[in-house]
């Protein structure tokens, strides 16, 4: 599961291995609804683009649906010799395509406009394309009380149930927000800008849409370039696989100074959890703006926090290892400070649609389920990982696709995938297995590199683009340095 919450200021990578597109883009042509901006990225950087939007059916499935806009920013293409658009797939569900051209991708979507059209697509519901406001519910979890797995389920479904129905009375239709209509949505956006086919680009769930796409219009589609893949039965992740991922962390921590305080990780992560089982801790929360927040910390906060942290080595994976130090050893203060971040706080349970309904509606297959309630019985994270899934499936049976749609993708397309060998929310062995069934795969392993690993080295471009060029691209692993898991000194 997605509802990802950021817990400490990202830093914007470094793009000056990248060769951007400076090309001016005057005399460009536009499609019904576009108009020419000029776009600027977090950076500072600015370029020609073109805002622009369309209205599709929020529910194709309801002959009398209403009409939704999407909308999205193309960058035109700079080559004299452009293929198909490309259209971006943002992650989570819920990300924003819009949003992520502005961040640190940005060199990647004007190194793109090379082989076409990129366009930074806000998927129904998301970024600048029309969406319902969140739904507060009347539903709260009590930060300093004793709350188990159950009675947090309990409550998630029933603050889920009131914002479905919620959302219902406003005149929404929640069965329209799936990924099936996202793929659709895909092909409205392909004959907008009057094209045979495009060439979709995504990451994590945008893999996931693609692969959906990929079944639903497959002679529309030219070439597809996936990342940290996520299978039409994998919204829910195995818990044994989460275990796996630790024990590989084990053989990085054990090449660096780490190893003295680490000698088995699974091992110290099980301690903790069991002395936190035993006596949860009493913390007093220093907020930001003065305030304090009374927490009775318990193994779930610590198992939610670390399925927060251990997509990426190189961003919060450091920081959780030291949090297991640290509680081990009695000492707090690296915990507080992160949790002064407000990722647990006592205020009503809030959800927004699209991400919501989306993963709701992908579900998961019931043996997958069985698998997974299993394997969660011993697993380090438990369940975590994947909160609120599986705990609301089947919430609305309407909602659920079904195990038709969940079937594996058969597809001659051809497809580029890149694997972080480190991503610890779509696991290399589960990517693996999502995209058995593409004949037409190039699959390359990125060593070292999570799950957000497109700006992870100009290696990755430099790949991307020998496969849109058409050529014979290589599967040879991208070699990444050692993640430096040893905080530096307070």
């Amino acid at each position: 599961m997605r509802f990802t919450h950021h817990l400490v200021a990202t830093l914007t990578l470094a793009c000056s291995f990248y060769n951007t597109a400076d090309e001016q883009t005057t005399n460009v042509q536009l499609y019904e609804n576009e108009k020419q901006i000029q776009f600027k990225a977090s950076s500072g950087e600015t370029t020609d683009a073109v805002e622009g939007h369309l209205w599709v059916p929020e529910n194709r499935a309801n002959p009398h649906s209403r009409k939704i806009r999407i909308n999205y920013v193309r960058f035109p293409a700079t080559g004299e010799l452009s293929g198909p658009p490309i259209i971006y797939l943002s992650g989570g569900p819920g990300g924003s395509g819009i949003g992520t051209a502005k961040w640190r991708r940005y060199p990647l979507f004007q190194a793109l406009r090379e082989f076409g059209d990129v366009i930074a697509l806000d998927q129904r519901g998301t970024g600048l394309s029309e969406q319902a406001a969140p739904c507060v519910s009347n539903y709260k979890i009590p930060l300093d009380k004793p709350s188990s797995s159950a009675q947090i389920t309990q409550s998630y479904r029933a603050a889920a149930n009131e914002c479905l129905a919620s959302w219902k009375s406003q005149g929404l239709d929640v069965y329209g927000y799936n990924t099936i209509q996202n793929a659709l949505d895909i092909d409205d956006i392909r004959k907008h800008l009057h094209a045979d086919t495009v060439t979709l680009w995504g990451i994590s769930y945008g893999s996931h849409l693609a692969l959906a796409a990929m079944k639903l219009m497959p002679k529309h589609i030219d070439k597809v370039i996936m990342a940290s893949a996520e299978g039409l039965n994998q919204t829910v992740k195995l818990p044994a696989l989460t275990d796996l991922y630790f024990k590989k962390l084990q053989t990085v921590i054990d090449q660096q100074a780490l190893k003295t305080g680490i000698p088995n990780l699974p091992a110290l992560i099980k301690r903790v959890h069991a002395k936190l089982d035993e006596t949860p801790m009493q913390l007093a929360i220093q907020n930001r703006d003065g305030s304090v927040t009374k927490l009775l910390f318990q193994t779930h906060h610590l198992q939610t926090l670390a399925s927060k942290m251990i997509a990426d080595p190189n961003h919060f994976l450091a920081i959780l290892l030291h949090i297991y130090l640290g509680l081990d050893n009695g000492d707090t203060e690296l915990l507080s400070a992160v949790l002064q971040r407000g990722m647990f706080n006592d205020e009503p349970i809030t959800f927004k649609l699209m991400p919501l309904a989306m993963d709701i509606a992908s579900g998961i297959s019931a043996e997958r389920l069985a698998q997974v309630k299993q394997q969660a019985r011993t697993s380090l994270l438990a369940e975590q990982l994947n909160f609120p899934m599986p705990h609301l499936n089947m919430l609305d049976s309407q909602l659920d696709l079904g195990d038709e749609f969940r079937t594996e993708v058969q597809s001659s397309i051809p497809t580029l995938l890149f694997s972080g060998s480190l991503d610890g929310r779509t696991y290399p062995d589960s990517q693996a297995q999502a995209v058995k069934g593409l004949s037409n795969l190039t699959h390359i392993t990125v060593n070292h590199a999570g799950h957000n690993l497109y700006t992870s080295s100009p290696e990755v471009l430099a790949r991307m683009k020998v496969f849109l060029a058409g050529r014979h691209t290589s599967k040879a692993p991208i070699n990444l340095p050692l993640p430096q898991l040893v905080l530096p000194k307070r």
